[in-house]
């Protein structure tokens, strides 16, 4: 039997309320005043199937106000999807299925891992944009074809509106012209302090018509079908649409419209008045099989046709030969990334020399024609850090197939938008200057949290590159890079191990960073692209007898390297370890350590950057040789000498290292 949308509503809403009161903290607020909205997504909007979660022409929903996740998981359960009430149950426990905040899980519905404010919405944009591009390649073999033909909903709140990523993340949506994003604003006028009235003026509708939005208005957010309307007019729209609900928080309870309903938890008399008012069991977590039943069955009706159609289009490709499908498929489905790409077959001329940066350049084009899965750009920076995929456009709305992305002066939203290109499997990269990380750092930690492959590109990457001043002393910055779990980092010595590690990102999932110098670096004698895997290794063996052990990264080892042959001279003889990736090597064996860094030997490090990481290694404090503290603007070897950073002062310092024994 048909069951009402009241009803429907309000068996998603207290089971939800169910899950908070049994975890003992939650947002039940919004609760009231966001399931209306998620209820019309999935009964009446999106398409998917509950039987085939990962669906690859799914439309994608993202929750970017991710404190409304109790909503979600109980819309889900509703729905059919893969949870039962002892998941449920288990809402913000360890190792839970329903975590206080959505994590990405496809099988179970969660499209993207949701963080801070803005984080959402913005990879909401990169779904959009990597669906486009997927789009297109089907297109450029059928122009007919619907095998990738999907929208992209996300739902947020007050605090994403007002976020500065949102912002960044929505413009670069407008001027793309993502027509099958569609964002739809809990416009319930109350935040965690208080009145949104208090913080926030702005005339919502003339900011999004300036940014190349459709607004769409809906003035009573209670309404199924004024919702359900407004989602089917955005579905038409030929520009990314914006809803704007008017909503009440905490609707129908004593919190209604108080900022207090944003984490204050309802009396038990309270949920059970509301539960018999309407007419649910009174029992937490008791939920009438007719109604998720008929929900199950209505959302599977009404998307069935459409899946038929389409299953018969992706048998056909299925059996076909076209390669760019099937790869295509492959990527979607099983995550098959696969590049025909070894180090070893990298040719390189005996008198190279050049910017780390040019470096780069080529190694990414050496892989960029070997798959169309392989995208990026920079924030308004690909001149000076080099990364650009020759031969290939800018991607634009009327150009969906270009690879490099122009993201503009927004390294925020940058990094968001390429964590939800990369939830569709493509590897995806972005860059900046080092000293700019610090803006992309909630969207690393996010892509890190999922092991999403997105790469993130930085040049610049020490005070010798640096002329503007302290604001651009990025000597903190690779500490910070490397203190982030999930995250791996390289800082090549020279262009060997720029190929390496490539090679290492390439033939693995996850998250990376690569720093780059913009000084001109030859090719060093024992540097190894097929080393970089293990994080260190040796680049200058003892001759004789060891004295010690220097270790070096990117274009300190250089300086290493004559230094070990200078000091040779006076009858020290170092062993030079070259270190792309810290945390590479602290995943080796001990026995590999104990191999390159003897215990019974003085290890040295020297790295232009913060020494607080590298005293895991030094076997002193006073044996890391680094920057520990900003400095002002001046001629390079001026502000080399002024940290005692110049060859000479660091020559000095080692030699002393020793004479002091």
């Amino acid at each position: 039997m048909a069951v009402k949308n009241d009803l429907a509503v309000n068996s998603i809403m207290m089971l939800a309320i169910d899950m908070i009161q049994k975890a003992g903290n939650g947002h039940p607020g919004v609760v009231f005043s966001s399931t209306p909205i998620i209820y019309s997504l999935y009964f009446n909007a999106m398409n998917v199937v509950a039987q085939n979660p990962t669906w690859i022409n799914r439309d994608r929903f993202v929750l970017s106000n991710g404190h409304a996740s109790a909503a979600l998981y109980s819309m889900l359960y509703h729905a059919g999807f893969n949870y039962s009430i002892e998941d449920l149950k288990r809402y913000r426990d360890i190792d839970s299925y329903a975590p206080s905040n959505p994590e990405l899980n496809p099988e179970l519905g969660i499209e993207c891992s949701t963080g801070l404010a803005g984080q959402g919405i913005a990879s909401a944009v990169g779904i959009a944009l990597g669906e486009r591009y997927l789009e297109s390649i089907c297109k450029s073999v059928d122009k007919k074809s619907q095998l990738i033909d999907f929208h992209t909903f996300v739902l947020c709140g007050d605090d994403d509106i007002q976020d500065g990523t949102t912002y960044e993340a929505l413009s670069f949506a407008g001027m793309q012209k993502l027509n099958k994003l569609t964002v739809v604003y809990d416009c319930n006028k109350v935040q965690h302090d208080g009145d949104v009235s208090d913080v926030f003026t702005e005339d919502i509708e003339l900011r999004f018509e300036s940014i190349g939005f459709e607004v769409i208005k809906v003035k009573n957010g209670s309404s199924i079908s004024s919702i359900s309307s407004a989602l089917n007019d955005a579905r038409d729209s030929e520009l990314p649409t914006i809803i704007i609900v008017n909503t009440k928080i905490g609707h129908g309870t004593s919190y209604e419209g108080k900022n207090s309903a944003h984490d204050a938890l309802l009396k038990e008399d309270e949920i059970a008045e509301l539960k018999q008012k309407n007419k649910l069991y009174a029992e937490p977590f008791m939920i009438s099989d007719v109604i998720k039943n008929y929900l199950t069955e209505a959302i599977a009706k009404r998307v069935g046709k459409k899946y038929e159609v389409w299953m018969q289009e992706y048998e056909k490709a299925k059996q076909g030969k076209n390669s760019k499908l099937l790869s295509l498929i492959n990527l979607l489905e099983r995550g098959e990334f696969e590049v025909d790409f070894d180090s070893g077959n990298y040719k390189i001329n005996d008198t190279y020399c050049e910017e780390g940066v040019l470096s780069n350049f080529k190694a990414m084009n050496f892989i960029a024609p070997k798959t169309p899965f392989f995208l990026g750009g920079s924030a308004d920076l690909a001149t000076a850090t080099k990364v650009t995929i020759a031969k290939n456009g800018l991607m634009k709305d009327d150009n969906p197939s270009g690879r490099n992305i122009a993201f503009g002066a927004r390294e925020s939203a940058m990094g968001a938008i390429l964590n939800g290109i990369s939830t569709l499997g493509i590897r995806s990269f972005g860059s900046t200057f080092l000293s700019h990380a610090d803006k992309l750092k909630p969207s690393m930690r996010m892509s890190a949290l999922m092991n999403l492959p997105v790469t993130y590109i930085f040049s610049n990457d020490s005070i010798e590159n640096c002329c503007e001043g302290a604001v651009c002393d990025p000597v903190e910055q690779l500490s910070m890079l490397r203190s982030m779990p999930n995250m791996v980092v390289f800082r090549p010595a020279d262009i060997n191990e720029v190929i390496g590690a490539w090679e290492y990102i390439i033939k693995n999932k996850g998250s990376a960073s690569i720093v780059l110098s913009n000084e001109k670096i030859g090719i060093l004698k024992h540097t190894n692209g097929k080393y970089v895997q293990y994080g260190a290794y040796i680049v200058r063996k003892e001759k004789y007898h060891l004295d010690g052990v220097l270790i070096a990264t990117g274009s300190e080892v250089t300086t290493a390297l004559k230094i070990a042959e200078e000091l040779f001279t006076g009858g020290i003889d170092l062993r030079i370890v070259s270190m792309p990736s810290m945390e590479l090597f602290e995943r080796q064996n001990p026995l590999y350590e104990e191999k390159l860094l003897p215990k019974d030997v003085k290890i040295i490090t020297l790295e232009a950057g913060s020494n607080k990481l590298w005293y895991r290694f030094a076997s002193d404090k006073k044996y890391a040789v680094g920057i520990d503290s900003f400095e002002t603007a001046s001629k390079q070897e001026d502000v080399l000498k002024v940290c005692d950073f110049d060859y000479n002062s660091i020559l000095i310092k080692i030699k002393k290292m020793f004479e002091s024994n």
